[in-house]
């Protein structure tokens, strides 16, 4: 008889989060392997932002969900910990409550492992949080904790309370069953072929409003600020035919509309990849909606690339540009110059494209950085007839600017992942102060579009 395994997605603990289409599709990925071997599986996502008994929570604002399934997560203001005391910001718990978590835990029978999954560095309070009352509701069961936290800060993982941890894609859990259970068949697949995965189990969410998708993983480019490359070894993507059968299953058999691209380059060698999908996706006539919260890539951006974007329903979008100084674009991996992005404006307007729904990324906050400079890429953003977003900078270690990060830091970056948190500007100086920082976010919200 196979054995119970019960997953978990953590809280976060942070001064601010909001649901851009967030999934743990990590997570549901492993949930569906598991249910295709036999396993008898459980879920519960401390993140569900629709529980029914929040709405009995006197102290929780009852979210407000758009259609689209992006929104608001349920929160209530805790307690700082000790490194954060001189943060004058409030600190909040995102997600249901630990009364509702443990209602839920009292509901299940005890398990015989319990997988939790993990996010941001920063976030990891909320992680060892939910596992202290898991320990505490299954004494004797054995937790195993992943994810992109255990995965970049190894050392500081060991510090949960898990009995496991298992960095990397997840190939580790095969293993670990094989310890546990003797369990031989299992077979994690090769994580150079994405299509040998189920579809995630999106079926066991309790909110089941939009679908995360993922075509490819890892990125053929090395950005110095990003971590892409050391959360997956190598550039892999699926086939995009079936990447269009799995959106077709979500909309045909749950009538899912929304969608969201987990990929970190889905604009990528478009003629391979992107062009037949979305060529596929107009093809069925389907009547969907997708959304791009990461940045796209805008040297990829041609007019007959803009056309079938819009053709096939892509809603919102999102670029990276980080910074309209050409020293700084090819310090930090050369991916983008201004004319990619003066040009791609061009090619999304004349496809239909208005300026507000063309969101630009632009950084703030990296090592040496001037207020000046993230104010110019505004002003340059905007010239070019698009939407500046700022996206604060996160020191991710072991990344090309990691080293540096810590030199120019005024935090214990390398002792104290909470201080990884881009919204604490780790790497603030004089010449981009967190005052400066907030009248740079005024220029973004101040934007007048014709």
């Amino acid at each position: 008889m196979k054995k119970s395994i019960l997953l978990v997605n953590p809280w976060i603990y942070d001064f601010a989060a909001y649901d851009f289409w967030f999934k743990p599709l990590g997570l549901l990925y492993i949930v569906s392997l598991l249910r295709h071997y036999g396993y008898h599986v459980n879920l519960i996502d401390c993140l569900n932002p629709c529980h029914p008994l929040l709405k009995e929570e006197p102290k929780i604002k009852w979210p407000l969900k758009r259609s689209s399934g992006r929104g608001r997560f349920p929160k209530e203001a805790i307690p700082k910990p000790p490194q954060l005391k001189g943060i004058q910001r409030i600190y909040s718990r995102y997600g249901i409550t630990p009364g509702i978590f443990h209602e839920e835990l009292h509901s299940l029978k005890e398990p015989d492992v319990i997988f939790v999954t993990s996010m941001m560095t920063y976030w990891y309070p909320g992680v060892f949080e939910v596992i202290r009352i898991l320990k505490e509701r299954f004494p004797g069961v054995p937790v195993a904790l992943g994810g992109n936290y255990v995965t970049l800060c190894p050392d500081h993982a060991v510090l949960s309370g898990a009995d496991f941890t298992i960095p990397g894609e997840g190939e580790g859990i095969a293993e670990l069953l094989k310890d546990l259970f003797d369990d031989d068949v299992f077979l994690f697949p090769d994580a150079g072929n994405l299509d040998a995965f189920p579809y995630p189990a999106f079926d066991l969410l309790p909110y089941f409003d939009q679908v995360a998708l993922l075509t490819s993983k890892g990125c053929p480019y090395r950005c110095t600020y990003c971590a892409s490359h050391l959360l997956n070894r190598d550039f892999t993507r699926r086939d995009p035919m079936k990447v269009v059968d799995e959106i077709t299953f979500w909309n045909r058999h749950f009538g899912i509309r929304h969608f969201s691209f987990f990929d970190d380059a889905l604009l990528v060698d478009a003629e391979k990849a992107a062009i037949p999908m979305l060529g596929e996706i107009v093809r069925r006539r389907l009547d969907c909606e997708f959304h791009c919260p990461n940045g796209l890539h805008l040297s990829e951006i041609t007019g007959d690339l803009s056309r079938l974007m819009r053709a096939a329903g892509f809603k919102t979008i999102r670029f990276g540009f980080e910074s309209s100084d050409p020293v700084r674009q090819i310090d930090t991996g050369g991916k983008v110059n201004n004319d990619h992005l003066k040009n791609a404006v061009r090619h999304l307007k004349d496809a239909g494209y208005k300026a507000q729904e063309i969101g630009i990324y632009v950084l703030c906050g990296l090592p040496g950085q001037e207020a000046s400079e993230v104010s110019e890429t505004i002003r340059y953003v905007r010239e070019c007839g698009a939407r500046p977003f700022i996206s604060e900078y996160s020191p991710i270690p072991n990344t090309m600017l990691w080293e540096a990060s810590i030199t120019m830091s005024p935090f214990d970056l390398r002792g104290e992942p909470l201080f990884h948190n881009s919204s604490l500007l780790p790497c603030r100086s004089e010449k981009l102060s967190f005052e400066m920082y907030q009248e740079l976010k005024l220029m973004t919200k101040n934007v007048r579009f014709m």
